[in-house]
């Protein structure tokens, strides 16, 4: 079982940047930033793979990047020029199979309980 926590979520102006960091219990293959808006599906934002290789949502390409520092079983989701839509929980998951699909949910077998992120304009 691998056990994901998820900090750094907050209350920022619009525009505004945040720093997500996600600390799993042990080595993983993959892992991936998600996001739930209110009333709306959980949606994949960013994943990375351990070895390297990272994938990004459209909606948050050039504003988020997703790093790691694997000595200490680390992800981290940098989000800069936020918007009011980014609102929501922003959870981590984690996988340790490779495969395809890294920003569908169904891919992870370990999750965080999340991290509220509110952008005001």
């Amino acid at each position: 079982q691998v056990r994901l926590v998820e900090s750094g979520g907050g209350s920022v102006q619009a525009g505004g940047s945040l720093r997500l960091s996600c600390v799993a219990s042990q080595g993983t293959v993959i892992v991936a930033w998600f996001h739930q808006a209110p009333g709306k599906e959980r949606e994949g934002v960013a994943s990375i793979y351990r070895r390297g290789g990272s994938t990004y949502a459209d909606s948050v390409k050039g504003r988020f990047t997703i790093s790691q520092d694997n000595a200490k079983n680390t992800v981290f989701l940098q989000m800069g020029s936020l918007k009011p839509e980014d609102t929501g929980i922003f959870y981590c998951a984690a996988d340790r199979r490779a495969g395809s699909d890294p920003l569908r949910p169904y891919r992870y077998n370990y999750w965080g309980q999340g991290t509220q992120v509110i952008v005001s304009s």
